[in-house]
């Protein structure tokens, strides 16, 4: 089912605004593993640098909690992935920012920070460890879904730019849980249940995209000339794949235009109007019983 606008953004500086400053209670903070990443443990008390805009130095990689209020709580959940170019993570205007905006909609969130391969002097690898971290978040909140009040078949993945980058590395395989493992979070399942893309960049993307691959959200601007073109590359192979899928190219907007509420724009002030849409109309707020 493909709605598409014709009209097409790597990740413009946006004011820093702590975490607290939009809840009333500082968000949790909870690492993904407890005693620091598999082969990286002694990292793990190294602390973040964040200035203006930017986290990085990313060793102990984490979610931070944002829940909805009960009230409005739906039961749905999406893991986000703030842009950066694997430098550093925009973390406020595609982080916090946009779970501010899903906590609204009555939909969990959980802003990841996620290992930067290309940040200085950086450990990491960038085809393996943003991977591990994001099926780890996935996997971690499944894990806790009953505590936090959510369905597990109405987990989703949305990343910015870089971010869109992390998407792509876990949108298109099982992600099957260890069963045989101590952890007792290695054993859920690591797949999404929906894909969010905005304007994401070009590593990832597949050849192929396979017969069972999430829904997916795809947006961007026509002159970005960084993450244009894989938006478009990725609209193609989800239609040739039938994978259900909607797609917005707007025709100005540049890269990182992050919520749309810096952007002198309308067509780019309302973009999260239609990813909302877009979540209301394939029934991703529609509240079902927590915990399936």
């Amino acid at each position: 089912m493909l709605r598409k606008t014709i009209m097409l953004i790597c990740t413009l500086p946006a004011i820093l605004v702590t975490a607290s400053g939009f809840s009333q209670e500082k968000p949790l903070q909870i690492p993904l593993w407890a005693n620091g990443a598999p082969g990286f443990e002694k990292l793990k008390d190294e602390p973040e640098q964040a200035q203006d805009y930017w986290v990085k130095h990313i060793n102990n990689p984490s979610i931070t909690v944002f829940l909805p209020p009960k009230e409005k709580a739906t039961g749905a959940a999406i893991i986000v992935c703030p842009g950066g170019g694997h430098r550093l993570l925009v973390y406020n205007a595609e982080g916090v920012e946009p779970a501010q905006y899903l906590n609204k909609l009555g939909v969990a969130v959980f802003v990841l920070k996620y290992r930067l391969a290309r940040d200085s002097a950086s450990p990491y690898s960038l085809d393996k460890h943003p991977k591990e971290d994001a099926y780890r978040a996935i996997r971690l909140v499944r894990s806790r879904a009953k505590e936090w009040g959510l369905d597990t078949n109405r987990i989703g993945i949305m990343g910015f730019s870089a971010g869109g980058e992390v998407v792509n590395m876990v949108a298109y395989t099982s992600g099957a849980g260890d069963p045989n493992s101590k952890d007792p979070v290695d054993k859920q399942n690591g797949r999404p249940n929906f894909l969010i893309f905005i304007y994401p960049g070009p590593l990832g993307v597949p050849d192929v995209v396979p017969a069972d691959t999430p829904p997916a959200f795809l947006l961007a601007a026509n002159d970005d000339a960084c993450c244009s073109g894989p938006t478009v590359s990725l609209l193609e192979k989800f239609r040739m794949a039938k994978i259900p899928v909607e797609a917005h190219i707007y025709t100005q907007g540049n890269h990182a235009f992050n919520m749309g509420y810096r952007s002198k724009l309308k067509s780019i002030q309302g973009w999260p109007q239609r990813m909302a849409d877009w979540l209301e109309d394939n029934n991703f707020l529609q509240p079902k019983t927590a915990g399936k």
